[in-house]
């Protein structure tokens, strides 16, 4: 089921951490720990905070935790799997000797499932609490094998059952039908032009106008849809694609920007590093590197 919006509490300024306060650049392609191997430490109380740049997924196996999220308090009651988006304040109170594991996903790592513009944006939008099957469960264990290990391959590896998870939790909520999200016709065709006009620097009202349709109601599709706004899904089209040109080929980031539509590179570098979490060149040497 998706967080109850029950017990409200006090709001507070909450810090933004890149993964339990640490201030450095996310060192790995993700990264999965013990519940108790943080929150022990800590006397199993994890203060109110957020993450700008990491999907996170919560696996409880035994105990009990009082969860946070924006303000509001619910109990959760292990076996469970809590989703927690990016840039929800959240925090959590852990009975002692808590079990279970801690999965954190870059953003920038898994555009194409965790992106504004993946078909999966409606459904992980939102905090929900989810039941485990053992499917999930057998590919947390997995995760953190691989994680430990360090084979070659590690980083596609984990990759791949990363996303595995995603789908698995995405297929989870409640009343969630990956066929609804294109039935619109109309967000069909957007779609479409998308794509084909990537490197075009179209903007919202030009999608628009080829569609017939004014900027106004094209965001009332793109929001029915996605719970993302037209002007969001074309700027996150466009960046998974300056991800995937400074992965895959060898053009210079001013390159990149020009091919995509930016006049300007320190233009197009800043506007890549507010949606991405890093700068161009950070990004592409995360996947050099590993």
């Amino acid at each position: 089921m998706d967080l109850l919006q029950t017990s409200p509490a006090p709001r507070q300024p909450a810090p933004a951490w890149n993964l339990y306060g640490e201030e450095k650049a996310f060192p790995d392609v993700l990264h999965i720990e013990r519940i108790s191997d943080r929150a022990a430490g800590l006397d199993w109380v994890i203060a109110p905070h957020r993450h700008l740049h990491l999907h996170q997924f919560f696996l409880l196996r035994a105990g009990m935790a009082e969860f946070t999220a924006d303000g509001h308090k619910m109990q959760l009651a292990p076996p469970v799997l809590l989703s927690v988006p990016a840039g929800v304040i959240h925090g959590f109170t852990f009975s002692a000797g808590t079990d279970g594991h801690v999965l954190t996903i870059p953003l920038p790592n898994f555009p194409d499932v965790l992106g504004p513009a993946s078909p999966f944006a409606g459904a992980l939008g939102r905090v929900a609490v989810l039941e485990i099957s053992d499917l999930i469960y057998n590919i947390f264990l997995e995760i953190e094998r691989e994680y430990d290990i360090g084979l070659l391959g590690r980083s596609v590896a984990l990759r791949a059952l990363a996303t595995q998870i995603i789908c698995a939790a995405m297929r989870s909520v409640p009343d969630q039908n990956t066929a609804t999200i294109s039935a619109n016709p109309r967000f069909v065709q957007f779609q479409n032009l998308l794509q084909t006009h990537l490197r075009d620097g179209w903007g919202l009202a030009r999608y628009a106008q080829a569609l017939g349709i004014s900027e106004r109601h094209l965001t009332r599709l793109c929001r029915a849809a996605t719970a993302q706004t037209a002007a969001n899904l074309i700027e996150a089209a466009v960046m998974r694609e300056a991800c995937r040109l400074l992965v895959y080929t060898r053009m210079s980031v001013a390159t990149v920007g020009y091919t995509l539509g930016f006049e300007d590179p320190s233009y197009f570098s800043r506007a890549f590093l507010r949606v991405i979490g890093r700068r161009p060149l950070a990004y592409r040497a995360g996947f050099n590197g590993g």
